[in-house]
């Protein structure tokens, strides 16, 4: 058979068994939820080393101890983050207003997940809109299908035996962009929740639901004179070699301070960055990126050795992340575009007002509203990052990598970050189960209307009421006369 049409009708078939669901689960008291929710956390957790196995085997991409970390974070951290959240009934209630809010789930969530981070986005979005009282069907990447159906199919299975009914966890087993469309376009989908490519982002955002959709981030890091430079290089290092730098928020070029640039490219080089030479960066460029300016797939999530031997040169063994000098931004430029890989670029500039225009070149270039990157003890810059950035997550001595989705910092725990208006999002916030739900609002009187919407009618000076009378009976009659 034809693989779009069996993969349309699985996506048919898919959702209305969701919606089915969905209706039954709407009713479900807060205590069955959270069951549910804290079985399906709980089993994914348990399999984090396994299928973070299975992703890295199926798309080349990342390390499996690394997989497993974000597995981890995507069912137990996320767990916690939300299993206090009130999700069903009266969820506020202002005494003084005399309001009550009531939470309202959206129904049907269609999640569409990337080949970069499968498992642990499929696991985060999975417990959020269960926790939502919403169903969920899952459309992997075609290239992780196999791990995600995994992922989706595990915690589907601990949500049916803790409670959930049959049909509200779904996933595509036959994957394709006709049945993707088919999932989001489908009368019972309310909700797309994308997390991938710019594409795929912008597919989610034109069909005319309601979409949060997350695309890529360009994410400079600048390292202030002010800053700890040792610690700031080791994590730097150890961010960007993450899972072979598949996070979108890992960072893809420093602006190194002049001062204190050539001790922090010393120490980068302790903890395992090599810095290419021109004619080893040209390699990269051409590797790397098509004319287009479309990322080479067999690079992503590689390791430097990788990519060195792809580019035709080669690296120690040591090696984590490779490093190529750059002067300029733009289209000119391939390698200050975003590489989900690793490597790495690096600017110099004097001064924190000159770090701050290049850190602005670069988010514009292809970051907008995603994330930035401050290593610095002088509140006044980190301050002045903070209210500059058009970005909506400005990191402070943490590493991108984690500290974005909220595993080193005070931020919401989440694998899909919003960019704002300003990078085509609806939020800027890091999705979670909080954007899940509707709240309705119950309200009492509180301040009375004015007293003269009750006074009677003023009648105009000169005209009785009778003669208001006989007016309008003489208007009805002639309406009535005309055929």
């Amino acid at each position: 058979m034809d693989q779009d049409l069996i993969s349309i009708q699985e996506a048919r078939d898919l959702v209305n068994a969701a919606r089915a669901a969905q209706q039954t689960w709407a009713k479900a008291s807060q205590e069955q939820v959270d069951r549910v929710c804290a079985a399906m956390a709980e089993a994914a957790f348990q399999a984090a080393e396994m299928l973070g196995r299975e992703a890295c085997e199926e798309t080349g991409y990342g390390i499996p101890a690394h997989k497993k970390i974000k597995n981890e974070f995507g069912s137990r951290s996320v767990w916690e983050s939300i299993k206090d959240v009130k999700t069903v009934g009266v969820v506020g209630h202002d005494s003084a207003r005399k309001l009550y809010e009531i939470a309202w789930p959206m129904g049907v969530v269609a999640a569409l997940t990337p080949s970069t981070n499968p498992t642990s986005t499929a696991m985060f979005k999975t417990l959020i809109s269960v926790k939502a009282r919403n169903g969920i069907v899952v459309a992997p990447h075609p290239t992780a299908a196999r791990s995600t159906y995994a992922t989706v199919s595990l915690m589907a299975d601990a949500a049916l035996a803790a409670g959930a009914p049959a049909g509200l966890i779904g996933c595509f087993k036959n994957v394709s962009l006709l049945g993707t469309q088919e999932l989001m376009n489908h009368k019972y989908t309310a909700l797309i929740l994308a997390t991938g490519g710019s594409a795929m982002v912008k597919a989610a955002h034109s069909v005319g639901k309601p979409a949060y959709g997350v695309g890529p981030g360009n994410v400079p890091v600048y390292v202030d004179r002010s800053a700890d430079i040792e610690r700031a290089a080791r994590y730097i290092v150890t961010s960007k070699a993450f899972d072979f730098s598949t996070i979108c928020a890992t960072e893809q070029a420093v602006i190194a301070d002049q001062p204190v640039a050539i001790r922090l490219a010393e120490l980068m080089q302790t903890y395992g960055a090599f810095f290419v030479d021109e004619q080893q960066a040209e390699a990269l460029r051409r590797t790397l990126f098509a004319p287009d300016g479309t990322i080479n797939p067999r690079t992503v999530g590689k390791s430097p050795q990788v990519l060195a031997s792809l580019a035709g040169f080669r690296v120690p063994e040591n090696s984590r992340i490779l490093v190529a000098r750059l002067n300029r931004v733009g289209k000119e430029e391939p390698l200050s575009r975003e590489k989900l890989t690793t490597v790495l670029g690096w600017y110099e500039a004097e001064g924190w007002e000159a770090g701050c225009e290049r850190s602005i070149e670069l988010i514009q270039f292809g970051g907008r509203g995603h994330s930035q990157i401050i290593h610095a003890n002088d509140e006044k810059v980190i301050m002045a990052f903070g209210l500059e950035k058009p970005v909506f997550r400005i990191l402070v001595n943490t590493m991108g990598t984690l500290g974005a989705i909220g595993f080193t910092t005070g931020v919401m725990p989440s694998m899909t970050l919003g960019a704002g208006g300003i990078g085509g999002s609806i939020t800027g916030d890091n999705i979670s189960v909080y954007h899940l739900f509707n709240v309705k609002r119950l309200a009492y009187e509180t301040t009375p209307p004015p007293g003269q919407l009750f006074e009677s009618v003023v009648q105009s000076p000169g005209i009785s009421a009778a003669e208001v009378e006989r007016m309008v009976q003489s208007v009805l009659q002639e309406l009535l006369s005309k055929p």
